[in-house]
C-alpha cells in the first residue's frame, strides 16, 4: 500500500467521523485538510451533495445583492476598498437608488435583498434603520440583509427592530495573531467575534466565514475556523479564495484556490448539514466554472448583483471581480441555465436557513 493510498482512506474515515459525529478535534481537522488528496475530496463532495440534497433538494436560493457604498474608514491589507487606496473611485447609493434596486430585483424574483458595503460612517444608524424599514414597507414577503461591518450592539438592535432579518460579518480568520497580520492594530479578532455573539443575542439569522488562502494562512488556521464554526453554529456561512488586489499591500501576494475553496465548502456542509453555503463570486472570479464547482460541492446559494451597473465596478475588494454577464441580475436566466446543466436550479424563496 501506498503512501497516497493510506492518506486516502484516512482523509474517507476522517470525512465519515466528521458525517456521523458532525465535529473533529482539531489534530484531526489538521489532518483531514493538510492529507487532501483528489481521491478523498471527491468522496467529500459525495457525501457533502448527498447531505445537501436531503435538506435542501436540488434548489439554489438566490440573494440580490446590493453594493451601495465603496467608503470605508477601515484599512484591511487585503481590500480594494480600504480607506488608503487613494485610486478607488468613490460611490454612494441614495435610498432611492437602493429602493429602485429592490423593485428590479422583486421582479426578476429574487425574495432576499442584501445590502452590502463599507464601514461607511455617512449611513448612520438612522439612516440605515430607515432604509430598512423602507424595503420591509415595499416587500413584507422579503428578508433584508445586512452586511455593513462592526457596529455597536445597541446599532445591531436597532436594525433588527427595523426589520432586518440577517446579517454577514466574515469573521475572516479565528486565530488572533493571523487576524493580526490581515489587519492594522485598531482592529481586532475578539472584538469582531464579539459582534457576531451579539448578532446572535439578537435574534438574527447570522452569517460568518473566512477568507481560504490568505497570507499567512496554514492549515492549523482552518482548524481553527472550522472550531468556531462548529462553537457559533451560525445560519451560514460565505467562504470565498483569496484574490489579491493591485492597489494593496497583498498585491504580490498568491491567491487562494478553487481546489482548496471546494474542500472546505464540502467540510462545512457535513459539518453543519444545514447551513445557507455560498458559492461565492469570488470563486466564479477565479475559475469559469468556479461557482458550478462550488454547488457540487455542497453549496445551496448564489448572490447575483443587482448594484447599478455604473457602480458595480468601483465596487473592487479584489481584482476581476465579475461584474458583468452572468454576475449580472439581468442575466439570472443564463445562471439558472447553468445550474441546471449540472442537475440544480434557481428557487424563487426567501430560502431561510434551516440551520436554526
Amino acid at each position: 500500500m501506498t503512501a497516497g493510498t493510506h492518506r486516502a482512506e484516512s482523509g474517507r474515515e476522517l470525512i465519515d467521523r466528521l458525517e456521523q459525529t458532525r465535529g473533529l478535534t482539531r489534530e484531526e481537522w489538521i489532518t483531514l485538510i493538510s492529507g487532501r488528496t483528489p481521491e478523498t475530496a471527491e468522496y467529500l463532495f459525495e457525501r457533502a451533495r448527498e447531505v445537501r440534497i436531503r435538506h435542501y433538494g436540488h434548489d439554489v436560493y438566490i440573494r440580490g445583492l446590493i453594493e451601495f457604498t465603496n467608503y470605508c474608514k477601515n484599512d484591511c491589507y487585503y481590500c480594494g476598498i480600504r480607506k488608503s487606496n487613494a485610486n478607488a473611485s468613490r460611490y454612494r447609493l441614495t435610498e432611492e437608488d437602493i429602493l429602485s434596486c429592490c423593485e428590479l430585483g422583486y421582479g426578476l424574483g429574487f425574495r432576499t435583498f442584501v445590502l452590502q458595503g463599507g464601514e461607511d460612517g455617512w449611513f448612520t444608524d438612522d439612516r440605515m434603520a430607515h432604509i430598512v424599514s423602507s424595503i420591509k414597507e415595499k416587500w413584507p414577503d422579503c428578508a433584508v440583509t445586512l452586511s455593513i461591518g462592526e457596529r455597536p450592539r445597541a446599532s445591531y438592535q436597532r436594525f433588527y427592530d427595523a426589520g432586518a432579518d440577517r446579517y454577514l460579518l466574515r469573521h475572516e480568520t479565528f486565530d488572533h495573531s493571523h487576524y493580526r497580520m490581515l489587519h492594522p492594530e485598531s482592529l481586532s479578532a475578539e472584538y469582531r467575534q464579539k459582534c457576531l455573539w451579539n448578532l446572535k443575542e439578537i435574534g438574527y439569522q447570522v452569517g460568518t466565514g473566512f477568507m481560504v488562502g490568505s497570507p499567512y494562512q496554514t492549515p492549523e488556521n482552518l482548524a481553527d475556523d472550522m472550531l468556531f464554526l462548529k462553537k457559533l453554529n451560525p445560519q451560514m456561512v460565505g467562504i470565498g479564495p483569496f484574490v489579491p488586489h493591485h492597489d494593496t499591500p497583498f498585491a504580490g501576494q498568491p491567491g487562494g484556490t478553487v481546489e482548496l475553496t471546494i474542500f472546505m465548502l464540502g467540510l462545512i456542509r457535513l459539518l453543519l448539514p444545514k447551513v445557507l453555503l455560498p458559492s461565492t463570486t469570488a470563486l466564479g472570479t477565479i475559475a469559469p466554472d468556479g461557482r458550478e464547482k462550488g454547488i457540487l460541492a455542497g453549496a445551496n446559494v448564489v448572490m447575483p448583483n443587482l448594484s447599478p451597473a455604473q457602480v458595480r465596478e468601483k465596487y473592487l475588494l479584489y481584482d476581476n471581480k465579475l461584474c458583468t454577464g452572468d454576475e449580472a441580475a439581468e442575466s439570472l436566466r443564463s445562471l439558472d441555465e447553468r445550474m441546471k446543466a449540472i442537475g440544480y436550479h434557481i428557487t424563487v424563496s426567501r430560502g431561510d436557513s434551516l440551520n436554526m
